[in-house]
């Protein structure tokens, strides 16, 4: 089958996470923390892994002139990743501090760095590109990269009310079960996916549920990068052709991959390894 093409806009951090038995409460420290770094940022997870799911892939984004900045740089291209549009400004590389507890669970703090100054007006998205974008992002470069797309899909997370000229440009939204609570402008788009976790996830036209899929077991290690992963693989499987049920299903199984993965870009095999026939 076609690799699918695709152009991913969205933010590129360095993810520091801490590894502990259970996440402290307010004003409480735990001590027992195990550090680890690598590459994250919602834009270069989703854009990973699309990649190793397949595809081509070209990232839109931002890294500061710094260490960090060349270092994701190289990460990129050595996953196949066409990073000329990763513009360099003078702020800081992002950086996410992540704690995951011993279930797998996390909270996450953004500091958006490098992220916050992604010039919209130079995004250089190719004519008829199929664009997969988030909200980590400015609104200016959202609404620059939905004015241009050829199709469009949207994860809207973290959840933030969105311009109509967006919602109305969307071909796929993809929310998760807290997004889709926060965002009832949503519910009636084109084409809604609303991940269930552990349960699966669903897919609505215009409101009618016209797919679902269960989860798939898994050994829960890490569920940073889970979403992303799910994100690329449902938008991989419909531009490839594949049907909904097919893709949602293939979809659940990379999420499921992903989960137990302790890293924010975890490793993943071509698409079709997963899911329907594997």
């Amino acid at each position: 089958m076609a690799s699918p093409s695709l152009t991913v806009v969205g933010a590129i951090n360095v993810d520091l996470t801490a590894r502990v038995e259970r996440a402290p409460a307010a004003g409480e420290t735990v001590a027992d923390g195990v550090l680890q770094r690598g590459p994250g940022g919602k834009g270069a997870n989703q854009a990973v892994a699309a990649a190793r799911l397949g595809a081509a892939v070209r990232l839109i984004g931002a890294v500061g002139d710094d260490l960090d900045g060349r270092g994701i740089r190289a990460q990129l291209a050595a996953d196949g990743i066409d990073a000329s549009g990763v513009q360099t400004v003078r702020a800081a590389t992002g950086t996410a501090l992540i704690v995951v507890d011993a279930t797998g669970e996390n909270s996450i703090v953004v500091c958006p760095g490098a992220n916050a100054g992604i010039d919209a007006s130079r995004l250089g998205i190719e004519p008829d590109s199929a664009v997969l974008l988030q909200l980590e992002v400015a609104d200016d470069v959202v609404i620059a990269a939905a004015r241009v797309s050829s199709f469009l899909a949207v994860n809207a997370a973290p959840a933030r009310p969105l311009p109509r000229s967006v919602i109305d440009a969307c071909d796929l939204v993809i929310v998760n079960e807290t997004e889709y609570a926060q965002l009832p402008e949503l519910h009636d788009a084109q084409l809604l996916c609303v991940t269930l976790g552990a349960a699966g996830a669903r897919l609505y036209r215009y409101g009618e549920l016209v797919a679902s899929a269960p989860g798939v077991p898994a050994i829960v290690v890490n569920t940073v990068g889970a979403g992303d992963a799910f994100c690329a693989a449902l938008v991989c499987g419909i531009l490839r052709g594949d049907g909904e049920e097919e893709a949602l299903a293939r979809a659940c199984a990379v999420g499921a991959a992903a989960v137990a993965d302790p890293a924010s870009q975890p490793r993943l095999s071509h698409l079709d390894t997963y899911g329907a026939g594997a």
